[in-house]
């Protein structure tokens, strides 16, 4: 078969390695039958006169019972490992017919390599590539056949194997690397599918992936007694076979990376060093992207629809602000590699519904709480609504506080959501009668940060205008509990407090949005990314983020109300930055220096830095402004 000696030739080591795994299956399957050996050669002395009494009667039929209990425990530990589903990462499927000029590409690349080509390609929304085998029973008959021929250089005919793994490429490769570098960064992956072929190594992968299945399936909670203990008896039995070949599965792995490297280095080797940077840069804009401009959208309801293009838009972007990028705006005029796909946008959104799956939850499916947006509505749709939400968050907390929605001596047109109110609740008299004027001007290692779109705004919602009852003095900072958490240290008593709520008000509201849905019939299975191979474990398998701190909390919320005001009173605009996520712009231009002003006024109490930087920027704090 070809490709069959890579392993040989490139890494030695990861055949026998594959033997030591299947010895220690060997080492199972034989102390599963030594009971039965030993009750054969029993029953065979018996008969021929040699073992005779009744002491040896007796061992007899001992022996054999404990040789027909081990035989079945044996085998229903063996069926369970053979049926149990290994695990596979949730990709999009890319057809041939969807993709021809990839296929064809990733083909020639095997030949080559002159190893097997994948069965099959799929997408991750992902910064990696990798080769996965599907060919277990449970994932459905491989898509490639004994039968099936590719043609090789000069016309050749060359058969694939039955068993070809599946080749996952990340998406945001596609949209940023130009065909060339593609093509370098897949070479040491589809060279993979050599060793990948050799049949020690296959059953040995096989082997440790059924033990592996099977640790997950014991793990799971089961509803009946019986099936508890026979779940933990399987589960030990599986975890002692991994931890006996846990150390010979992974230098088998090393070695068969260290063969396919070998074999690809006779493939674009120059041009695969430039790859690799490139392989660093998607990454970093790819994270990005996802925490700072994803995150917020995914937590309003909305889903981009667009992420692999924001990708190449946040990287030229990059490439523009810093030095150390010159040079790789310049690649934009070669050919991408999504052009390799007949339609790239469909693909992108497929991707992107998939990524908003697997690292924040949503549904699978695009519904009326659950919509796309794509990137000319993002500044509407998602920066405007999460800043009102939680600006109407905040207000919700101060009613419930019981503080004063208005001062002594101001008109009734002053009766609603003011940034002013929340200036006055958060002052701190004494502290800020003792700290030193700061300067207006903000320092310069703290401008970088701009007015981020709060990342925990909730599902839609309308928040109805409290009515105008008159409400209690505000309670003095001497009536506000002393922070007992850490991350509140260094906040003063009224902040901490305030900080407080909201975390307790935006944990009810998650709670309430996670609620479990109604009993009914199941809903229908999507027909998009793989999703039936992985939708019975929970969501999101790859949160992006921890939860914020409380202080954090609070002091995106003034940010939004601060940025709502300006909204209302002063002309400004909600905008998208590729890198930095949410900003808000002030003439066209960004607002580099509220983050500062809004930190002094949660940690110290003072708000003269933020009310003269309102004040130049003809901001009215005593306005309200219009929530959700």
């Amino acid at each position: 078969m070809t490709g069959m000696g890579v392993a040989e030739r490139g890494a030695p080591d990861a055949r026998s390695r594959a033997l030591a795994v299947l010895r220690v299956r060997s080492r199972a399957v034989a102390v599963a039958v030594l009971p039965a050996a030993v009750a054969v050669i029993l029953f065979a002395g018996g008969s021929t006169g040699l073992l005779q009494g009744r002491g040896w009667d007796v061992a007899r039929w001992t022996v054999a019972a404990v040789a027909v209990v081990v035989l079945l425990a044996a085998a229903g530990v063996a069926l369970f490992v053979a049926r149990a589903r290994p695990a596979v990462s949730p990709t999009v499927p890319i057809a041939e017919e969807s993709a021809p000029d990839l296929y064809r590409m990733v083909r020639d690349l095997a030949d080559r390599l002159d190893v097997p080509a994948p069965s099959a390609i799929a997408l991750t929304p992902d910064c990696d590539s990798w080769l996965e085998d599907r060919t277990h029973p449970a994932h459905g008959p491989p898509p490639a056949r004994e039968h099936d021929e590719t043609t090789g250089p000069g016309g050749r005919a060359r058969r694939r194997p039955a068993a070809a793994p599946v080749l996952v490429i990340g998406s945001p490769f596609l949209w940023w690397m130009r065909v060339g570098e593609l093509r370098a960064v897949l070479a040491p992956v589809v060279a993979g599918t050599g060793p990948s072929a050799h049949p020690d190594i296959a059953a040995a992968r096989r082997f440790v992936r059924g033990l592996d299945a099977a640790v997950a399936v014991a793990s799971t909670p089961a509803r009946r007694r019986l099936s508890r203990v026979v779940c933990a008896a399987v589960g030990w039995v599986s975890r002692l076979l991994l931890r006996s070949c846990r150390v010979h599965a992974a230098e088998m792995e090393r070695g068969v990376a260290v063969a396919a490297a070998q074999r690809a280095q006779t493939v674009d080797y120059g041009l695969r060093i430039v790859a690799q940077e490139q392989v660093g840069l998607a990454y970093a804009g790819w994270d990005r992207l996802l925490t700072r401009v994803a995150l917020p959208a995914w937590r309003m309801g909305r889903w981009p629809s667009r992420l692999d293009a924001g990708v190449v838009a946040a990287l030229t972007e990059l490439s523009r602000r810093d030095r150390l990028a010159d040079g790789f705006a310049s690649r934009l005029g070669e050919r991408p590699a999504c052009d390799l796909l007949e339609e790239p946008g469909a693909v992108d959104e497929a991707a992107s519904l998939l990524a908003a799956r697997l690292f924040h939850g949503g549904p699978a499916e695009p519904g009326p709480d659950w919509s796309s947006v794509e990137w000319h509505e993002y500044p509407e749709e998602v920066v405007d609504r999460a800043w009102r939400t939680d600006a109407a968050r905040l207000h919700r907390v101060l009613d419930a506080l019981g503080v004063r929605r208005t001062a002594a001596g101001t008109g009734p047109e002053t009766d609603g959501p003011t940034l002013a109110r929340v200036l006055d609740h958060l002052t701190d008299p004494a502290a800020a009668a003792t700290r030193p004027r700061m300067d207006h001007a903000a320092p310069a290692d703290r401008t970088e940060r701009i007015a981020p779109a709060p990342e925990t705004a909730p599902t839609r919602e309308t928040v109805p205008s409290p009515e105008h009852a008159p409400a209690p003095e505000a309670p003095g900072p001497e009536d506000v509990p002393a922070p007992e958490d850490e991350e509140l240290s260094g906040t003063t008593p009224r902040s901490a407090a305030l900080a407080a709520r909201l975390s307790a008000q935006l944990a009810r509201e998650e709670a309430k949005a996670q609620r479990p849905a109604p009993p009914g019939p199941p809903p229908a299975a999507p027909s998009g990314p793989d999703t039936a191979l992985w939708d019975d474990h929970p969501l999101p398998l790859f949160p992006i983020q921890p939860p914020r701190a409380a202080r954090d909390l609070l002091t995106d919320h003034i940010t939004a109300m601060v940025c709502c005001a300006a909204m209302d009173t002063a002309g400004a605009t909600p905008g998208l930055d590729w890198l930095d996520g949410p900003v808000l712009l002030i003439g066209g231009e960004r607002a580099s220096d509220l983050a500062p002003r809004v930190h002094t006024l949660v940690e110290s109490g003072d708000p003269a830095p933020l009310r003269a930087w309102l004040v130049d920027l003809g901001i009215r704090p005593e306005k309200p402004v219009r929530l959700v």
